[in-house]
């Protein structure tokens, strides 16, 4: 058994000194793998050549400058002027905003004649249908300028004040039997007389059955007669 442990301890004290040999010998490669460091060589430059500024600017390159350096003493104030005018189109191509506008300078006359003569009341016609109720839609359809209609159906009043603009305005009417009458009353003339306005009737399937217009001056009424058969 002594000799047992004495060959053991042997085995252990080698297997120490093989391990510590080892760890030298990698730290020796590791401090000249540090050391080998690469050798540098300085760069040398040199002084670069002059330029010729007055070499001939249409030669060597694709792209052709002119010479900025190369003055020119026999060129006059007026070249040098048309040098600069750079014209994207030819002169007979071009044309003055507006050269198309056409106006009539008539239109404030007839407008001011219209405003003072007189228009009264007008008949619209007379349509006839089979639905319970009709649709009635105005709309000023010349100049937009304010004016204003109350609408009766069989003497009574059935839309008090009706502003007409450029789209339709207006309401279902229910119909009774026989004759029904409708006014359109003008309650001005807006600021360029007389109130002016289209009528159209539908009938309840929405479809247009009538239409008309009208041109009113202030209290006069335009009449449209529905018929329901």
């Amino acid at each position: 058994m002594a000799r047992y442990l004495l060959t053991l301890h042997r085995r252990i004290k080698v297997m120490k000194h093989q391990y510590l040999l080892t760890l030298f010998l990698l730290s020796v490669i590791c401090l000249n793998a540090q050391t080998d460091f690469p050798r540098t060589q300085p760069l040398k430059i040199e002084a670069d050549k002059k330029l010729d500024l007055k070499s001939n600017p249409q030669s060597g390159t694709a792209l052709k400058m002119p010479s900025l350096l190369d003055n020119n003493p026999n060129a006059s104030i007026k070249e040098t002027k048309n040098s600069r005018n750079v014209k994207m189109l030819p002169e007979k191509e071009l044309k003055q905003a507006g050269f198309d506008l056409k106006l009539d300078t008539k239109v404030g006359e007839r407008r001011n004649a219209n405003s003072k003569k007189h228009f009264g009341d007008m008949y619209l016609g007379d349509v006839k249908t089979e639905g319970n109720f009709v649709g009635i839609v105005c709309r000023d359809h010349e100049y937009v300028d304010g004016d204003r209609v109350r609408v009766y159906v069989n003497g009574e009043v059935a839309e008090y004040n009706i502003l007409l603009t450029a789209g339709f305005k207006g309401i279902n009417i229910d119909l009774e039997k026989g004759f029904n009458r409708l006014d359109f009353e003008a309650l001005n003339q807006g600021t360029s007389g007389p109130n002016t306005a289209q009528v159209d009737v539908y009938d309840d399937k929405g479809v247009l059955i009538h239409t008309n217009q009208w041109l009113l001056s202030t209290g006069s009424k335009a009449s449209l007669i529905v018929v329901k058969n």
